[in-house]
């Protein structure tokens, strides 16, 4: 965290908060009915739970394909669309019945070798506030049926907004959006103060060859303030100006049809300036990532995965605040385990635990030095269509409970934001949440 931030700790603190409830009250990505239209498949062909968002093995050849695939049977209207509802009961504060998000996708095929993904996203801000802004963003240039010593290869470009996000397994924090609510976290987690999530644009060229072995390289800049405003982002969100990025990403994966595993390294190195006339900091985030999925026969699917990703950082300035001096490195370590049993693709349990921890730095993170938090996840959720023999397979809905629970924050369970004696102390549990959601895709 930047020393001009610290003043504002506790109400940094919040957001961290908010933005990590409104990210799983929305539930990421979720399936696009543009894409079942197109190809003729049903959503729960590309998605463990006919919802989404965690993709099957065939999900993520359509996503490395650049969303090319068709059932060529005519041109398809590239659009979807999805209403969220919620009700929304924090442990502290006033319950909500709204309206929360509404979207549109453009979403398909351009040609053979040509497609994307784009999502303009509307939320609710309460009292009938509204705002509007370029939510995730995925075109893809592709090149297929190639040979490469004989194996079959895939080479694509893939143009995005948050580094992470075109990952063909869906489990880094930007494609899953789920990452640990963070005071200090990671630049690959969405869920981290100024994160990159959305606010930059960039991406690389990727590989996929033989089926089972995916490299990435590329690199990312942040948007101008103009533009980030433009598209609908507070500047108080901005990631600073970024330089010297770059990306990259390998991972080996092996479908075995009724079972998939991989196994993934992820970096990410850049000099950041926060806000943009500071000193530059220079970040390394270095991660791996397992994942596990028994699919069977579809009736019984089980999905588990870890992120583990550390950051080291070389501060470009150690300022004096409050008589202390910050230190001249740190670093920030965020994991996330994440085990889904899906029953005949409709009704589904996920459990996540979801830590962030990092060096400690009395000058950096009041009121206790330690950055620390640590919080589970729980959602139960039931998606009647989006299957073969279902009412429709082009279209959902998705009813969902989610229980956000909170064990530690800002490295302690009690009086987290440091009230002195005499004041209102507020406990980590005191961040809980429960929300009761309903979504439609069409």
């Amino acid at each position: 965290m930047h020393p001009s931030m610290t003043r504002y700790w506790p109400l940094v603190a919040c957001y961290v908060v908010v933005v990590v409830l409104s990210l799983l009250a929305s539930n990421g990505v979720h399936a696009v009915p543009a894409y079942a239209r197109q190809t003729g498949s049903a959503c729960a062909d590309c998605h463990a739970g006919a919802y989404g968002p965690a993709l099957t093995p065939y999900g993520m050849r359509f996503k490395l394909g650049g969303y090319t695939d068709t059932d060529g049977q005519g041109i398809k209207i590239p659009v979807a669309a999805q209403l969220i509802g919620s009700h929304n009961v924090p442990e502290t504060g006033q319950h909500t019945t709204q309206l929360t998000e509404a979207d549109i996708y453009l979403a398909g095929r351009i040609s053979d070798h040509l497609g994307g993904f784009v999502k303009v996203e509307t939320d609710n801000n309460g009292k009938d506030q509204f705002s509007t802004r370029l939510s995730n963003l995925d075109l893809r240039f592709v090149a297929k049926d190639l040979k490469i010593a004989g194996k079959d290869t895939i080479v694509g470009v893939s143009v995005n907004n948050s580094p992470g996000f075109d990952d063909p397994l869906g489990v880094l924090p930007n494609a899953s959006t789920l990452g640990p609510p963070a005071i200090s976290g990671t630049l690959l987690n969405l869920s981290s103060p100024n994160s990159l999530y959305n606010r930059v644009i960039g991406g690389g060229v990727y590989a996929l060859y033989d089926d089972n072995w995916y490299g990435e390289i590329g690199t990312y800049n942040s948007m101008p303030t103009s533009v980030q405003d433009k598209l609908g982002y507070k500047l108080a969100g901005d990631p600073g100006r970024l330089s010297d990025t770059g990306y990259f990403r390998f991972a080996y994966m092996k479908d075995m049809k009724r079972q998939f595993f991989s196994v993934g390294l992820v970096a990410l190195t850049t000099t950041r300036r926060l806000p943009r006339n500071a000193p530059g900091d220079d970040i390394t985030d270095l991660g791996y990532d397992l994942t596990y999925q028994f699919l069977g026969n579809h009736e019984h699917i089980v999905q588990a995965s870890y992120v583990n990703i550390l950051e080291q950082r070389d501060y470009g300035s150690t300022p004096t605040i409050n008589g202390l001096v910050a230190k001249s490195h740190g670093d920030a370590h965020d994991r996330t385990l994440s085990v889904t049993y899906t029953f005949k693709q409709s009704y589904a349990l996920q459990v996540a635990h979801l830590v962030s921890t990092g060096t400690e730095d009395a000058a950096r993170y009041p009121p206790y030095g330690k950055p620390d938090s640590t919080a589970n996840l729980i959602t139960l959720y039931w998606t009647p269509f989006g299957k073969d023999d279902s009412f429709t397979s082009k279209a959902n809905l998705k009813i969902a409970a989610t229980w956000f629970l909170f064990t530690r924050f800002n490295g302690v369970s009690n009086n987290v934001f440091g009230a002195p004696p005499g004041a209102p102390m507020l406990r980590a549990k005191d961040l809980d949440a429960f929300t009761l959601s309903a979504s439609i895709a069409f």
